[in-house]
């Protein structure tokens, strides 16, 4: 029953505001207004509703202040008729001149004993129970009529007032128009000065919006919103938005490293491939030696150029949140024991250890996984030399995966192991000893890793050797 005139009562409401909101939107909707004209327009809102509050407790003030001078003149006259002996005195009312009359009775037999109204307030209209109002006379507009028993000779008489406080109604008629123009030309300067404090508050708004519309690709690391003179939340803002303006940066300036890394390192093997082709245009067509020759270099720079643009599209893909990874259960063991068995048969002569192959179930993308593997286990390879030991381990611990590649290779020092996983990077030691490669196997395989919730450990001793170990969470099954 309550949720039904709850939901009637939405539904009323409903139809009372919203084509009232509608209304009102169709009407002001298209008006813009800066932020300076929407405060001044609010600020002269609630001074026009706090103006008619105001006006309105003063109005039932003052007259309720006036009734009270009215009842005391009717007070007295009730105690001095009480006082007067067994019969009225002579003057019964001496405040008939004043605005107030009587009407005086016996309460038992209803004879009227006195009478001095000279009106009749039952032609003008009723507010409330005790207050009579009419517009036809100028004398009489608002009469208020009051009840007093008292008793005098034995007898129980009721004495009926009315107040004539019409020219109370008029002189508040008249002070409220004063205070009315009084209290505009408060609003005006209120609305003037207030609209000045407004233009100064939101002028560092207005710099941040000049600031903004400066900005530029050319102007990105230099142009920062100024946040001197700033306080409270214009600051906090002004704060917030370098900060993202520094992130913008250092995005742009990673992009721009991206594109010029990948753009060199493709440079390479396209000279390369010119180089053969106009080679073989000159003079190599008949000379079969210098053929196989161009062939196979162009067919090794093909592959590297294919695996590079392969790496390439995958990155490009993380980062436009469009890689999709086919994750499903599967045992890690076997993964494992394969890319071992091929790391035997393509490196005789590097000493492959597995010590532990252990039975763990994995939830993930199998192909991904592998390939995250093959990365740790290639650079295993090339960062070793003949008779070094590359040690290569699956193990379950507690239902994680814990997969490890060990070498005792050639290291790494602190400055490599801070930035082996950014994109391109490149030891000064790995260039100087020409071995190939473009930089981005670990940043793939720190994506791969990362995507399957998991943890990659990096230890590693400059000429002592490296250390990946890689834990992938266990299942865990909704209870």
């Amino acid at each position: 029953m309550k949720n039904r005139a709850v939901e009637k009562i939405r539904s009323v409401l409903k139809k009372i505001i919203l084509p009232y909101r509608e209304k009102k939107e169709a009407i002001f909707g298209g008006i813009r207004l800066s932020i300076t004209n929407r405060i001044a327009m609010n600020y002269l809102k609630l001074l026009i509703i706090n103006g008619f509050l105001f006006f309105f407790v003063f109005s039932i003030l003052y007259l309720n202040i006036e009734k009270g001078r009215y009842e005391d003149m009717a007070e007295e006259i009730v105690v001095n008729l009480e006082n007067d002996g067994e019969s009225f005195g002579a003057v019964v009312n001496p405040y008939s001149k004043l605005g107030v009359n009587m009407v005086l009775y016996e309460v038992d037999t209803g004879r009227e004993v006195y009478n001095d109204v000279t009106y009749d307030v039952k032609n003008f209209g009723r507010i409330f129970r005790s207050i009579h109002y009419t517009k036809s006379s100028d004398t009489h507009r608002l009469i208020l009529d009051d009840d007093m028993e008292f008793v005098q000779g034995g007898i129980l008489y009721r004495a009926q007032f009315y107040y004539n406080m019409t020219k109370d109604y008029n002189r508040l008629w008249s002070l409220l128009w004063n205070m009315s123009i009084l209290y505009v030309l408060i609003v005006f300067f209120i609305i003037l000065e207030g609209k000045k404090d407004n233009v100064k508050l939101l002028q560092p708004i207005q710099s941040m919006s000049a600031t903004v519309n400066r900005l530029t690709v050319g102007n990105l690391h230099s142009e920062r919103l100024n946040v001197e003179g700033t306080k409270n939340e214009l600051k906090d803002l002004a704060i917030v938005f370098n900060n993202m303006l520094d992130r913008l940066e250092t995005s742009y300036e990673r992009q721009k490293q991206f594109v010029s890394d990948a753009s060199h390192e493709l440079r390479t093997p396209i000279a390369v491939i010119q180089g053969y082709i106009n080679m073989l245009s000159r003079w190599g067509s008949k000379d079969q030696e210098i053929l196989e020759e161009s062939i196979e270099a162009i067919k090794n720079e093909a592959k590297a150029m294919q695996d590079l643009v392969e790496k390439l599209l995958f990155l490009s893909r993380h980062d436009k949140k469009t890689l999709k990874l086919e994750k499903k259960i599967f045992n890690m063991r076997p993964i494992v024991e394969e890319m071992v068995k091929e790391t035997k048969l393509v490196t005789a002569n590097r000493l492959i250890e597995a010590p532990f192959l252990e039975d763990v179930n994995v939830y993930g993308d199998k192909q991904a996984l592998k390939q995250a593997i093959r990365v740790f286990i290639d650079n295993a390879v090339k960062y070793t030399q003949d008779g070094d030991t590359i040690r290569i381990y699956c193990r379950n611990i507690r239902g994680d995966c814990m997969i490890g590649v060990e070498d005792t290779g050639i290291g790494m020092t602190r400055k490599d192991m801070d930035n082996i996983f950014n994109r391109f990077y490149r030891s000064d030691h790995v260039r100087d000893r020409k071995i190939e490669g473009h930089g981005l196997g670990l940043s793939i395989a720190k994506l791969i890793i990362m995507n399957h919730t998991g943890r990659i450990k990096v230890r590693s001793q400059y000429t002592k050797g490296t250390s990946f170990i890689v834990t992938i969470p266990r299942i865990r099954y909704d209870s």
